[in-house]
């Protein structure tokens, strides 16, 4: 078959649109890779928002849930490690970033290639295995070795879970995606009040010369709590769910027959009939060529195929990375400087984690927040990111003139509060803006760039003596804020490819 231009207008392309105008509209494109994702857009849109998505949302869920609670664990038990193993519970952040970078970049660009459904069974059970392993930890080198091993796990989650629910979503609900940050909330919230029941009545007090494994087993509980949590959500999704391939991935990878095939078993798992044809996927393929001409090339290449695409990406990256070099800082780093400055002094487990719970409940109604506001015509997706990415730094800005742990405590809510809003939009619309061929490595390298920025950071402030004035993070989430509205697509109303 002949090869597809590089260069084309959206005018070209027949009825096979259906009414559903796609995310790049207007922009240059592979013609019949194109043409195909419409067709199964519009079969998706078809088939509604039926059983089989509602379920797919809740088992997808479970990823984002375990993303807010394991990201938070290095954090719940930071004082009771250091205390038993007499080491810097800041190596174990160095060791979940490194787990992160990993597991992002391998299991995005592994989704690209072996399909979604493998990356999408598996992360939970790598999780859920190796918090339990972590548990039994006999020194602080193999914890950290088992806090990195558990968050190649973690990495996979968001890049394969949100994939997964956009080509299967019709794209009138794309919006859900967003609200899907709910579930990353749910995880920090029930991991604070785990941490409170297990960790607040399980480990040594403050005030005692000696911490003995024996008197501080709390942390030990909480990973075999949540480790066995985490599995049991593997059980639910691997066993009671079963996902389909996606369909728009087996198509970019040529095998159309069966892309048509999965979406007849959804409509059929819905309780209806879809018109979809393999007639329809060849007409494309007369009209422009075959899809396969792109299958080899790079899938990095592909993602700055045309101008317009590669400049999204580079302010993709770079706004990941701002937040990757803003969030550890404040959440990891400054928290504890800032405690000790304004002579909070060292404060019992009852009012850490109680405080833990508190702004991890008001995060919660973020992501109900984030999920209307980008349906609304005068903000949309691109302009909620700039606005919460923006307002999280005046927020951070605005916790320095906190004097007391209670007044700290409300800034801590509302910027938990805006971050959630900001990281609800962040995540369902990086995946939006990549094509589905390249969808999971597009995922992989922004998450590369959060995650090793992330790790700069660390490393730079690993010595936590180190003078660290509060307008830094802050700074940086509002550059991250003026960047965001440097995108140059709005996938509010639009259908992904």
């Amino acid at each position: 078959m002949s090869s597809t231009p590089h260069h084309c207008s959206p005018d070209a392309l027949p009825h096979l649109h259906g009414g559903i105008q796609d995310v790049y509209s207007g922009e240059s494109c592979d013609l019949v890779y194109r043409a195909k994702a419409q067709i199964l857009n519009n079969a998706m849109q078809e088939i509604g928002m039926g059983k089989y998505q509602w379920y797919l949302f809740f088992v997808a869920g479970f990823g984002r849930f375990a993303d807010g609670l394991w990201l938070n664990t290095p954090r719940l038990i930071y004082s009771p490690v250091s205390w038993e193993f007499l080491s810097p519970g800041i190596w174990m952040y160095l060791a979940q970033g490194i787990g992160l970078l990993i597991g992002s970049v391998f299991w995005g660009v592994g989704s690209d290639v072996w399909g979604r459904r493998w990356s999408f069974n598996f992360t939970l059970l790598i999780t859920g295995t190796f918090a339990l392993a972590a548990a039994g930890s006999s020194d602080y080198n193999s914890l950290c070795m088992f806090m990195a091993l558990w968050s190649i796990g973690v990495g996979g989650n968001l890049p394969v879970g949100s994939a997964v629910l956009l080509e299967y979503f019709p794209p009138s609900h794309q919006y859900l995606l967003t609200v899907l940050s709910i579930w990353w909330a749910v995880g920090q919230l029930i991991g604070a009040l785990v941490a409170w029941l297990l960790i607040g009545h399980y480990s040594c007090t403050i005030t005692a010369g000696t911490c003995l494994s024996s008197l501080n087993k709390g942390w030990r509980y909480y990973l075999f709590t949540m480790g066995g949590v985490t599995l049991v959500m593997w059980i639910l999704r691997f066993f009671v769910f079963n996902l389909q391939e996606s369909p728009k991935f087996l198509m970019s990878r040529g095998r159309d027959e069966e892309a048509i095939a999965a979406v007849h078993r959804v409509a059929a798992f819905n309780g209806k009939i879809s018109n979809l044809t393999i007639e329809h996927l060849e007409e494309a393929e007369k009209l422009f060529g075959s899809v396969q001409g792109q299958a080899h090339t790079s899938r990095v290449k592909l993602l700055f195929g045309t101008r317009k695409l590669a400049y999204s990406t580079c302010i993709l990256v770079a706004l990941w990375a701002l937040i990757g070099l803003a969030f550890p800082l404040y959440n990891d780093v400054v928290t504890l400087i800032r405690m000790r400055e304004v002579g909070f002094g060292q404060i019992d487990f009852y009012t850490t984690y109680r405080n833990d719970i508190i702004s991890s409940a008001i995060s919660v109604p973020g992501g109900l927040m984030a999920g209307y506001l980008v349906e609304l015509p005068i903000l949309g997706r691109r302009s909620t990111l700039s606005i919460f990415t923006a307002l999280t730094g005046f927020f951070i800005f605005a916790s320095a003139t906190a004097g007391t742990s209670n007044s700290y405590l409300a800034w801590d809510c509302v910027c938990s509060y805006s971050s959630t809003v900001m990281y609800g939009v962040l995540n369902a619309l990086t995946p939006e803006l990549f094509p589905t061929r390249t969808r999971g490595a597009g995922s992989a390298i922004v998450a590369a760039a959060n995650h090793i920025c992330g790790l700069i950071t660390l490393i730079i402030t690993i010595d936590t003596s180190t003078s660290i004035q509060i307008w830094l993070p802050g700074g940086i989430f509002v550059i991250a804020g003026l960047t965001a509205s440097l995108l140059p697509f709005e996938p509010r109303g639009k259908a992904s490819l």
